[in-house]
């Protein structure tokens, strides 16, 4: 038997082929990595030498970030789990493999306590009910647990008692919020929300830093290789202590925080997602930093009116989703001219295209490229990419 089809056999998920999150279960973990290292290999190996994939020892459970959808099936029977990938049909799952286990144990437990509190889960189609989502966020490093009751009405029957219920099955909970999204709409989260329980947020540290996350903040969902991720980031950087970072897409803040913290001499953040700046500016404070200042607004734009006014960063470094960056973008980096770019991607196919940008535009060239397996038994890759001016 071959190795890949052993894999299925003793190990693999049930809901495997159902669910279509984890495309690469099928292999072992040996073959995942060879099979990413050979996809980043293709796309950019015209951009320079491709560095070894940095696998993670124990890829399971790694994901600190769960949610589920509740739904109510045919006999009356109330199911939670996952949206079929490319579908909005729901998979009941209980126990995943790549999810944080005591995040699946508490999703679980909620679903068993429905009945007893008389709480319904929501229609989209008939717009009636109550229970929509369950997102829990774990911090890895203080264990520190949020979750968040996505619910269609604002109406709460018997709230206190619900959340002293489930603090007593789980002590860990630090903070219970409920999120209200009564529209018909694929976002999870809706704009209102009522903290229950604690003080509506989660800390976790990353790197030697402390950050706040928030119901609605991104924050990277493997701790353990956002570690890996950022430290080859910072390392590629080469901070020297007087240089001006500026980091584009910052969510939180993570990478500039941790720059900041590591030697950096100035950072500028910039960040479209209010939610993101806030707790951005807010972990600035907890890390005790003065070398870091954070904006709202779109990092194109951004770019652009500061390429503009011929502000010279010594240092950029880009974290785009996985659309990538836009022209406008790369276009103002190249009129802005910094020394180094260091590029965090989460898709090697914009990457490679935006590299392309770069070479056939500027006198920029590619001097390093790493690949990290964030997200092993997917499909997904990040890859660090030193980029500096010929």
């Amino acid at each position: 038997m071959s190795q890949s089809k052993q894999n299925i056999k003793n190990g693999s998920c049930p809901v495997y082929k159902k669910c279509g999150g984890c495309q690469l279960q099928n292999l072992s973990y040996e073959e995942q990595l060879r099979f990413k290292q050979n996809k980043v290999v293709k796309l950019l190996k015209s951009f320079g030498r491709v560095e070894p994939i940095i696998g993670m020892d124990n890829p399971y459970h790694y994901r600190n970030k769960v949610q589920a959808a509740f739904f109510t099936d045919r006999n009356g029977k109330i199911k939670s789990g996952v949206y079929q990938s490319g579908t909005h049909r729901i998979v009941s799952v209980d126990d995943c493999q790549i999810e944080d286990k005591l995040a699946d144990e508490i999703i679980v437990a909620i679903r068993k306590m429905l009945p007893s509190f008389r709480l319904t889960t929501y229609n989209e189609d008939t717009r009636k009910g109550f229970l929509r989502h369950v997102l829990v966020k774990r911090g890895f490093s203080t264990a520190q647990v949020m979750v968040v009751l996505v619910t269609g009405t604002p109406i709460f029957p018997s709230k206190n008692n619900f959340v002293k219920a489930l603090r007593e099955k789980f002590p860990q909970i630090t903070t219970v919020v409920q999120n209200i999204n009564p529209f018909k709409t694929n976002l999870v989260l809706g704009e209102r929300q009522n903290i229950l329980y604690g003080n509506g947020y989660i800390e976790d540290e990353l790197c030697g830093c402390r950050f706040r996350i928030s119901t609605k903040s991104f924050y990277q969902i493997n701790p353990i290789q956002t570690e890996v991720l950022y430290g080859k980031a910072i390392e590629f950087a080469g901070l020297k202590g007087d240089e001006t970072i500026l980091d584009t897409y910052c969510g939180v803040g993570t990478i500039g925080i941790i720059a900041a913290k590591h030697g950096a001499g100035q950072v500028i953040g910039v960040e479209l997602n209010g939610d993101a700046v806030r707790d951005a500016i807010q972990n600035a404070k907890a890390n005790q930093l003065n070398n870091i200042r954070f904006f709202k607004g779109d990092a194109g734009e951004f770019m652009e009116s500061v390429a503009e006014e011929n502000t010279k960063p010594d240092i950029v470094m880009m974290d785009p989703p996985r659309a990538g960056s836009s022209e406008q973008f790369l276009s103002s980096l190249i009129k802005m001219a910094p020394k180094t770019v260091v590029y965090v991607s989460c898709n090697p196919e914009t990457l490679a295209r935006d590299l392309g940008y770069l070479r056939n535009n500027s006198s920029y060239r590619v001097k390093r490229i790493q690949p990290v397996d964030m997200f092993p038994h997917t499909q997904h890759i990040e890859t660090v990419v030193l980029i500096t001016k010929k």
